[in-house]
């Protein structure tokens, strides 16, 4: 098999494709996530905090020379985006368990319909 002709089947599998989608959804989501902690979470949460260590923005945050604003913003952004993801797999879930079907017991196979009259054949000799 070509190397090309392999390439193509690996890169079109539905699973690779369904992951580059993720890939750029979830960057999106991260910048939308990353505006809404910046300009609309973080000035709302800190902006006491911020006029009272006399910084006009978060980056400009700081406590003995150690500037804490951007990484503070970093942990509240992956708050948020770890709840969304929590909320999502657990719509998920609900919805997957709610769509399965409990499957019927499989019947006996032929070698066991076989095996069992086997038995009863000798259970049926014995008992003559």
């Amino acid at each position: 098999m070509g190397f090309v002709k392999e390439f193509k089947e690996f890169a079109f599998k539905g699973n690779v494709l369904d992951l580059a989608v993720a890939v750029i959804i979830g960057g999106a989501f991260g910048k939308i996530v990353s505006s809404l902690v910046e300009d609309v979470i973080t000035p709302l949460l800190l902006n006491p905090a911020l006029k009272a260590a006399g910084a006009e923005n978060i980056s400009k945050l700081s406590w003995n020379g150690v500037t804490y604003g951007n990484f503070l913003s970093a942990v509240i952004s992956f708050l948020c985006i770890a709840m969304v993801l929590f909320w999502l797999v657990k719509g998920a879930s609900k919805v997957i368990k709610k769509d399965e079907a409990p499957a019927a017991p499989a019947g006996p196979t032929e070698d066991q319909k076989l095996l069992m009259e086997i038995r009863d054949l000798l259970k049926n000799k014995n008992n003559i």
